[in-house]
């Protein structure tokens, strides 16, 4: 995309932004922007009236004011918002977004899959035909953990990649099953859907490693999905057998696998896993040719290569290490930094720094370190394992979203929030 002629906004220039979805997270991440110094909520919206009042108390405790709206569109018209923030559902981020862009603001989307390719592509091809920037807002890849994991990998220490997994493996029986009472959307998806519907967690700092869409491409994936049961078992034991969803047919399986090859042979296995008992966990594991690190258990191995003493600790080359130690040697400055500075609240302070790359993209006129090309493909995976888990888990192809530009496509804007590459000249030593 070609980037628009307009100078870099003073760090002194509050940027003006609008939060569509204010439901808990929305609700949650206005709370985080009213304390970012460089930020202003010029308006807010929501449909739901207890939402829009709730949203309007969170600002008035700030001391601050904002136009309230309960159709996005109105919100929109407005000249004097530089771009939005949308939380709604999973099935109006993308149209949300597309309207943004159009009406000549930036958007920021909460995550989410897909329903189709061709919102995929609408969302990509908008982005190009008005050069506004959309940034999926996936906080993960700002985790203490992942951003170590891209600082090690970058340094070589894994070698060559092969193989990278992750999960989203996290028991929601309780949130899904109370969808309407909670006026949650993730019920009417497990009812008719079958598939990854919740990709990017873990995909999202997969694909960065890999360099997805800059010298690397997704190529096919193939998706496999067990039977479902663990939402009618916990309807029943916690509902009621008479309860209406206690023998409810839901389509999405309990535990569904996807495998995808990459354009130079890697492969990524991505595990959804949230209607059986269990701990949270992503499932974790980053492997190449000189080691490999595992989220379960918290353990490395680097082959020919140990942390602690050799005199104390002899090398074994069948010994896992604790990745803790590796983790405070190859912190990523972004953290070390923002530890200093004090952690600010939100999945352990990543729901910060995701908001704080996209205000920083807006301040500098560069594209944000997630950008379209990035939500189309994490996004795509979604509605690619439905077409896989409906076809006997045959083979589907993943689109270029970028039409041919991965093969060469460089690095974006260098930054603190990069993560392309850790650019440690904009941190302090």
């Amino acid at each position: 995309m070609r980037e628009k002629e307009r100078p870099v906004m003073p760090t002194d220039v509050k940027i003006k932004l609008g939060v569509i979805g204010l439901g808990l997270r929305g609700q949650f991440l206005l709370s985080i922007l009213l304390n970012m110094d460089s930020v202003e909520i010029a308006a807010i919206c929501d449909p739901i009236d207890k939402r829009l009042a709730r949203g309007n108390e969170l600002i008035g405790q700030q001391g601050a004011h904002a136009a309230v709206y309960a159709d996005y569109k109105a919100l929109l018209a407005r000249s004097d918002i530089e771009a939005v923030i949308i939380c709604t559902t999973w099935n109006t981020h993308v149209r949300i977004a597309i309207d943004a862009m159009r009406a000549g603001k930036h958007a920021a989307m909460e995550v989410g899959g897909a329903a189709s390719l061709e919102e995929c592509w609408r969302l990509v091809r908008t982005s190009e035909e008005t050069e506004k920037y959309v940034m999926l807002l996936e906080n993960i890849c700002y985790a203490d953990i992942e951003l170590s994991l891209l600082h090690m990998e970058r340094q070589g220490l894994f070698g060559e990649l092969i193989h990278l997994q992750g999960g989203y493996q996290h028991d929601l029986r309780e949130e899904i099953a109370l969808g309407r009472e909670n006026q949650h959307g993730r019920l009417n998806h497990y009812l008719h859907r079958n598939g990854e519907l919740y990709p990017t967690h873990q995909l999202g700092p997969i694909a960065k490693m890999l360099r997805i869409n800059r010298g690397n491409r997704f190529l096919t994936l193939t998706s496999m999905a067990s039977k479902a049961r663990g939402l009618n078992k916990w309807i029943r034991e916690n509902k009621g057998e008479k309860y209406d969803l206690a023998s409810a047919v839901f389509e999405q399986g309990d535990v569904v696998t996807t495998q995808i090859k990459c354009a130079h042979g890697e492969t990524v296995l991505l595990v959804h896993d949230t209607t059986l008992p269990r701990p949270y966990s992503r499932n974790g594991r980053v492997q190449g040719t000189n080691g490999i690190w595992m989220e379960d258990g918290g353990v490395v191995y680097i082959e020919h290569m140990t942390l602690p003493d050799y005199e104390q600790h002899p090398y074994d080359p069948h010994q896992w290490e604790p990745y803790e130690q590796y983790r405070i040697k190859y912190q990523h400055p972004l953290w070390k930094s923002y530890e200093m500075q004090g952690v600010q609240a939100g999945h352990g302070g990543v729901d910060y720094l995701v908001l704080q790359a996209f205000v920083e993209s807006i301040r500098t006129n560069t594209p944000p370190p997630i950008d379209v090309y990035d939500a189309a493909v994490w996004m795509s995976i979604t509605c690619l394992s439905e077409q896989s888990v409906a076809m006997g888990s045959m083979p589907v192809p993943v689109p270029d979203f970028t039409s041919g530009g991965w093969v060469d496509r460089k690095a974006g804007a260098r930054g603190k929030y990069s993560l392309d590459e850790v650019c440690f000249e904009f941190f302090d030593d």
